[in-house]
């Protein structure tokens, strides 16, 4: 028999739109910065209506990542990299102490290196099959970062990559605990990363009428729960999180964060892009999540929303949230980070996670900015405009995704 193990988070890793590293990120998250800019000085997007979104234009790779492997690594594997860098940094970890064959990798992505893909098309159409790289496919396989993180660290536990659209990365924190939980791993490198911020990507989204077009004031266009939301942002980024076991933790005096306490996943099994209207599969993720951690409704003060900035997809989160904690509902404190970084894909729900560690570990709620107009039908505390000072101990983290993925991820504090 195989008892379960509690599961914290020993370091953080973030690669985003509004800083590098942890102390950037919550920083900027407290200042209520936005990191949505014009980007078509980066990306081609002449014919394409949408020309704003979340770029990491402060991220440099070969100050994280070795030059020479840095020219083989798509750019989500870059920013991964960086991500995972940090993150162990934070950790202080001893690499050289550690099992390695109890230190596993786990992390999500929604489209993983496209560039790489329309880059070696191109070259295929116009100079031959000769002159494909021979690096093409490793670099743009979706689980190429796990697959380069273990390379990079020597980590040989449990190993694999994430595909769920928005919920990838929560659905890689959740398999990363419970490798720990059940004793596959001491030590696990879980979370997400993106970088899909390319011509075509931006031409399907728009042309479903999923994204902003408020070219004319960028950092004003992501404004979920606002009323005159319009579409969400793209963006891209990483987040990286640490986790061990609360023993081994505890065992090498690490800095413990909060306890990753359980993880709850659900489908909507109906359209396969438009949420439930009622928020029943998001309703159940969070409901799963509680019970995974041996939580009711009321211990919750602080959900982190996937708060997308789309008309359809927050009315469906508030009535979720609403149908769930009841009275409660109204005394939570729920926001929406994307409404400062963008909507960042498969890399969206660690960015997010590292998040909702926030007002566990300072006390203080990020906001949800340019919530300006009340949308009668979003009538909970959004935290608008301004970070908040809150005492919290139990937050939770939403990502729902095209395809009817729901994921939800609750934190304890310790």
């Amino acid at each position: 028999m195989v008892t379960e193990r509690r599961v914290v988070i020993t370091g953080i890793g973030v690669v985003s739109p509004i800083g590098i590293g942890k102390d950037a990120f919550w920083q900027a998250l407290q200042e209520a910065r936005s990191g949505v800019t014009l980007v078509d000085d980066v990306i081609d997007l002449h014919d394409v209506s949408a020309k704003i979104g979340g770029y990491c234009r402060d991220f440099d790779p070969l100050a994280l990542v070795d030059k020479k492997r840095a020219r083989r690594l798509g750019r989500a594997t870059q920013l991964g990299i960086g991500a995972t860098r940090l993150a162990l940094e934070d950790s202080k970890l001893d690499l050289n102490k550690i099992n390695r064959d109890r230190c596993g990798v786990m992390i999500g992505t929604g489209i993983g290196n496209i560039e790489v893909l329309l880059d070696t098309h191109s070259t295929l159409l116009e100079k031959g099959a000769g002159r494909v790289s021979p690096f093409f496919v490793p670099m743009f396989m979706p689980n190429a970062l796990p697959g380069e993180i273990s390379i990079e660290w020597g980590l040989r536990g449990p190993n694999y990559g994430t595909v769920s659209a928005c919920a990838s990365s929560n659905h890689a924190l959740g398999g990363a605990a419970d490798a720990i939980r059940y004793d596959y791993a001491d030590i696990m490198v879980a979370g997400g990363s993106e970088a899909a911020m390319t011509r075509l990507t931006y031409a399907g989204f728009d042309q479903m009428g999923a994204l902003s077009r408020r070219n004319d004031v960028p950092a004003k266009a992501s404004r979920p729960f606002d009323k005159e939301r319009d579409g969400f942002v793209m963006g891209e980024g990483a987040g990286i999180l640490i986790l061990e076991s609360l023993e081994y933790a505890q065992a090498r005096g690490a800095h413990i964060y909060a306890e990753l306490a359980g993880m709850g996943m659900t489908a909507d099994a109906g359209h396969i892009v438009a949420p439930d209207e009622n928020g029943d599969g998001g309703r159940r993720a969070m409901e799963m999540a509680l019970k995974r951690s041996n939580l009711c409704p009321d211990d919750v003060g602080y959900i982190n929303a996937h708060g997308t900035s789309t008309p359809l997809g927050d009315i469906s989160e508030t009535r979720a949230i609403k149908n769930l904690f009841g009275a409660h509902a109204k005394k939570l404190a729920v926001s929406s980070t994307k409404s400062q970084i963008g909507h960042l894909l498969g890399g969206a729900a660690a960015v997010e996670a590292i998040a909702s560690l926030m007002p566990l570990e300072l006390g203080i709620l990020p906001p949800t900015i340019n919530l300006d107009t009340s949308d009668p039908e979003c009538d909970l505390d959004y935290v608008p405009n301004e970070s908040r000072v809150m005492q919290v101990r139990v937050s939770l983290s939403n990502s729902f995704g095209f395809g009817g993925h729901n994921s939800c991820v609750a934190f304890r504090k310790i």
